[in-house]
Order: C-alpha cells, then sequence, then structure tokens
C-alpha cells in the first residue's frame, strides 16, 4: 500500500468489538485474574489499548519495528537521550531546535554526556566530529528554523563505521514525506504535537526504531522514566493522524506559493525553503524526501517590519509551535530558539529578523496578500 493508504488503515479498528475508532481506555490499572500469570496490560504506565494503538500506527508509518508514545516531544527526545552513559559523545547539527540544545548543554552535560555541533550538512564535518567515544549522531533535516538539510543516508553511514547510533527529528516532514529508517538512520523522533496530530490541541512525542533490540532498549526507559502519552491525548492523535495526507498536501502547496512570493519582495533578504531551487540541499532533500513540507523560514529587511508582520497577522497565530490547520507565524529568538545563547544563535544565523511561519489550511492568496499589506505598508 502507498503511503495514503497506510495512514487510514494502520490503528483504525478495535480487535475486541471490531469499534472502527478505537475506544479511549481511560483507566490507570487493569484487574488480575491469577497470581501466576498477569495479562497483557497491568498498569497503564507500562501499557495502555489507546496508546499502543497510536504506536502501532506510527511506527507503521515509519516502517519502524516498534514505536513509543510521551508525554511532548521532548520527553521523547530526552528518553532517547537516556540510551547513552556518561563519558559518551554526541554529534549533533547546530542548526538544532532549541529545547533540544538546552537538555543537550544544561542536563546530559550535567550527567557527563557531551556534545559537538557541527555543520551537519557537510558529511566531512560530521566525520571530523567523531571521537573514539561518540555513541550518537543527532540530526534534524529540513533543520528548525533555517531549513538546512542533511544527507540522511551518508550521515547514517558515518555513524555505523563508528559504531554510533543515528537519531533524526523527523517533525517537520512526518512519514507522509521522508521515512530516516528507510534511509539507514535508527531512531526517529517526532514532536507529535505538531504535524502528527495537526489540530493544537495536544502535547505529545513519538520514538520510533528499526531494531527490535534497541526498541527494548527505548520500552525499558519509557517505563522506567514514565513521561508516557494519555489514553485521551492518544485518542485525539489516531485521529489527526487519518487526515495527515491530505494536511500535508495542502499546507505544502500553500507554503510553496507563499515562499516563491517571500523570494521576489524587496523587503525580504532571505528564504529558506526546501522547496526552492536554490535553496541549498535542494538535490539531496529532493532525493530523500517525497516533498519540500509545509513549513518555510524568512528574514526581513529590519526589525521594524519584522515587528509589524509578527503583531499585525490575523489569518496566521502569532505563536510558539507549528503544524496545526491554522497557519502559525513564529519568532525563532524569543520562542522556538529562546534556549540558545544570543552568541549562539548569531553562531547559527538566527536573527532578531528572522520569522518562522507553518503554512496552515487557509487559501494561500488570502495569506500573500495579508502578509504584503504589513510587510510592504
Amino acid at each position: 500500500m502507498k503511503i495514503g493508504t497506510r495512514i487510514i488503515h494502520t490503528g483504525e479498528t478495535d480487535e475486541r468489538t471490531g469499534a472502527v475508532s478505537v475506544p479511549i481506555y481511560q483507566t490507570s490499572t487493569f484487574a488480575q485474574k491469577s497470581v501466576d500469570h498477569f495479562g497483557k496490560y497491568d498498569y497503564a504506565r507500562s501499557d495502555n489499548p489507546t496508546r499502543e494503538a497510536v504506536e502501532e500506527a506510527v511506527a507503521q508509518l515509519e516502517g519502524g519495528s516498534r514505536g513509543f508514545a510521551f508525554a511532548s516531544g521532548m520527553a521523547a527526545i530526552s528518553s532517547a537521550l537516556l540510551l547513552f552513559s556518561p563519558g559518551d559523545h554526541l554529534v549533533v547539527c547546530e542548526d538544532v531546535y532549541g529545547g533540544t540544545f538546552r537538555v543537550l548543554t544544561q542536563l546530559f552535560s550535567r550527567l557527563g554526556i557531551e556534545s559537538t555541533f557541527v555543520d551537519a550538512t557537510d558529511p566531512a564535518a560530521i566525520e571530523a566530529a567523531f571521537k573514539p567515544h561518540t555513541k550518537g549522531l543527532f540530526l534534524e533535516t529540513p533543520s528548525n528554523p533555517l531549513m538546512k538539510i542533511i544527507d540522511l543516508a551518508a550521515a547514517s553511514r558515518i555513524a555505523k563505521a563508528h559504531g554510533a547510533i543515528t537519531l533524526v527529528d523527523n517533525t517537520f516532514m512526518t512519514p507522509y514525506l521522508q521515512r530516516p529508517l528507510e534511509l539507514g538512520c535508527d531512531l526517529v523522533l517526532h514532536s507529535g504535537t505538531k504535524f502528527l496530530n495537526g489540530h493544537s490541541d495536544v502535547i505529545c512525542g513519538f520514538a520510533v526504531v528499526g531494531d527490535a533490540e534497541l526498541g527494548k532498549r527505548i520500552r525499558f526507559i519509557q517505563n522506567a522514566f514514565g513521561a508516557v502519552l494519555g489514553p485521551q491525548d492518544s485518542w485525539l492523535v489516531l485521529r489527526g493522524l487519518k487526515t495527515l495526507k491530505v494536511r500535508m498536501e495542502e499546507s505544502q502547496r500553500g507554503a510553496e506559493k507563499i515562499a516563491r512570493w517571500l523570494a521576489g519582495e524587496k523587503r525580504v533578504d532571505q528564504v529558506f525553503y526546501p522547496g526552492l531551487k536554490d535553496h541549498p540541499g535542494f538535490d539531496v532533500h529532493s532525493r530523500q524526501a517525497s516533498g519540500p513540507g509545509a513549513v518555510l523560514s524568512f528574514t526581513l529587511d529590519s526589525l521594524e517590519t519584522t515587528r509589524r508582520l509578527l503583531e499585525g497577522m490575523r489569518l496566521a497565530s502569532f505563536a510558539v509551535s507549528l503544524g496545526g490547520v491554522e497557519s502559525i507565524i513564529s519568532y525563532p529568538a524569543k520562542m522556538s530558539h529562546a534556549a540558545m545563547p544570543p552568541a549562539e544563535r548569531a553562531a547559527r544565523g538566527i536573527g532578531d529578523n528572522l520569522v518562522r511561519l507553518s503554512v496552515g489550511l487557509e487559501d494561500a492568496e488570502d495569506l500573500i496578500e495579508e502578509m504584503d499589506r504589513l510587510i510592504n505598508c
């Protein structure tokens, strides 16, 4: 089956009753019949049928052997990083989500886990950053917020040659557009809050593995650490997943129109979007993904123009997050990357005139008309 069909036909039926919508098992515990033999479910932190259904659905879409649902995207990332031990070293793409940067530099560093941030668009830079004690390679592509493109197949080959695992945050692309496990990566992460759920009403995260042994390790961490997704939120994600294809296709069409328009505007200095042929890494992205996605970033000519656009938009919510049915415009310097020190942001090109736009399901022409009025007034 093609990915669009698989989206509809994953986790859609309750095996016990035949219900085409998996029930919400709103329970904390499960009664047992035998002292010697417990049933499949005993305590909801360990397993819940509704959470299990969404975990299986996301795993199938990513082409993985097992999926795990967490209470947030950062819970998924932090739990995955618990695979590593004191003395381990990680190579991380420098243009990484601010929350990931924060947890690596302020929490996991305290546990003796070292990180080196590199320009991962250059495979030679990845190779050069590896050390004898490097155990992991953490990537985002397209990256947040500058949409940098990393060759996942080449990067994972480097990691494997060094005996390290490759972790990829696939939030921007979703499995509809990009499946890192098929490119040789080991663990895929999502802020399911974004496109997977798609309706700005759930906080959740996912991890998906290809290798069964790695899955056992993540399973142990998930159960021991306990940052699991609740049944109601699991059900909402299952419902949101059903429309993933149509949402991504429509939002992507809008993003392409808006990116082309922005590229021709005199008050726009630069547009970052992998759907533009002059975007660095366009060929690599076209090879490993089936579309450019619905998120783009751009820099404006002044802080005044930037402020006027952010505060004046009515058809796009000026807010943290992305991936909803409504367009969301955000300010990386004070939102997604506020946790990153100013000097680090500046070194990565995340300036005060940078804007990120997640295109929703509004008519693109309406969004362009409003942006045009605010930028060029």
